[in-house]
């Protein structure tokens, strides 16, 4: 069975976002038309990312954990991750605008660009010999930066909220994919290539990793549906 553990953590990251997309209330399903593209889109980007990551040797996937099909030497379920997650990151997001009409974080929204954009840049730089920690940190200030520029603060604080939500089932699943819960990790970094700091046992910056994944999904999601909105009738 432990072929089946990465699978099933994909399938434990989508089960319950998908089973509620038909819900009465929050619909998520009616907003298919943006997130698909989204997912789309990013992942293309992601799964670049990771292939070029992977021959550099920065990552690789454990074939214990396998189901052992592979796509341009990344495993179906890598494939699979960019897909369930920013599934259930946007239905995160969603359900949190629905129960929560106020957008308490957008007075931070702004504070957070300017702190966290300069922030980013001066440790990717300062690491320029970590590739993980470098080009992971540059590229999410450069996704922070590329977002506000087009959209200003308008969807900032919604994200952050969503964001800080997310980082409990990205605690979880990343867990178990480095090793929580099992024998050996199913994702093997390469501690050379990152600053050495865990939470539990995720890398700090797969924090920043997945931030992106989420900023860049959220930003087409949100241009693809204020276009739809704004093109129909009133």
């Amino acid at each position: 069975m432990e072929k089946y553990i990465y699978l099933g953590v994909n399938l434990f990251a989508i089960s319950y976002p998908l089973a509620r997309s038909f819900e009465h209330r929050v619909k998520f399903s009616s907003h298919w038309y943006a997130l698909f593209p989204a997912i789309l889109i990013t992942g293309a980007v992601f799964l670049s990312w990771d292939y070029w990551f992977t021959q550099m040797g920065v990552w690789e996937f454990n074939p214990r954990y396998l189901l052992g099909i592979y796509f341009f030497d990344l495993p179906l379920e890598e494939w699979l991750f960019f897909i369930t997650v920013p599934f259930a990151c946007v239905f995160i997001y969603e359900v949190l605008i629905y129960f929560f009409p106020k957008d308490y974080f957008q007075p931070f929204a702004k504070p957070f660009v300017y702190v966290v954009i300069p922030f980013l840049i001066g440790l990717g730089l300062f690491h320029l010999d970590k590739w993980y920690t470098s080009v992971n940190f540059l590229v999410g200030a450069a996704a922070l930066l590329v977002h506000f520029m087009i959209f200003n603060d308008k969807y900032l604080g919604r994200f952050m909220f969503a964001y800080l939500v997310h980082l409990i089932p990205l605690m979880l699943c990343n867990g178990i994919l480095t090793g929580g819960l099992t024998e050996e990790p199913i994702v093997i970094y390469n501690n050379a290539e990152n600053l050495g700091i865990r939470i539990w046992t995720v890398p700090i910056e797969d924090t920043i990793y997945s931030m992106t994944l989420f900023l860049m999904n959220i930003s087409i999601f949100e241009s693809i549906r204020s276009k739809k909105n704004n093109s129909d009738p009133k």
